[in-house]
């Protein structure tokens, strides 16, 4: 600090504000992958207990995806973790679409995913699949 500089007092500094012309970005990615998790968390909590490892690899996987996302959020080179977010939202399809399967678990066995709850969050999929996909040809 020079001497020419006057020191301020705290209590004088005007609060801080962002520009009137500057918006906050919220990385939409992770924000679309949140609200994913808001509707599947739960849907999969009413998994019967017979297919709490179905209800397991659903949550893990999109736990995965959320800290995924974060890492692209603050990452430089961000292709590779993009990959392996595109893998993991392939996992979490196939995974979705098992829990709504009739055939895997018997005639006699209802799927402990509806086929609107698996239409709703196959649609949340979808949309977060497009935006990977954006993302990945602007990366390119």
């Amino acid at each position: 600090m020079n001497e020419d500089e006057e020191i301020i007092p705290e209590e004088d500094l005007p609060p801080f504000e962002l520009p009137a012309n500057s918006k906050r970005t919220t990385f939409i990615l992770k924000e679309k992958i949140a609200d994913m998790i808001k509707y599947g968390k739960p849907v999969v909590a009413q998994f019967p207990r017979r297919k709490r490892q179905t209800a397991n690899e659903i949550r893990q996987s999109m736990l995965t995806m959320y800290r995924l996302a974060i890492i692209i959020e603050k990452k430089y080179y961000k292709k590779t973790t993009l990959q392996e977010l595109d893998v993991e939202l392939d996992i979490l399809r196939h995974f979705v679409r098992l829990a709504q399967d009739k055939d895997y678990y018997g005639p006699n066995i209802a799927p402990p995913l509806s086929f609107k709850k698996y239409t709703v969050w196959s649609a949340k999929l979808d949309e977060i699949g497009r935006i990977i996909g954006g993302y990945m040809k602007a990366v390119k």
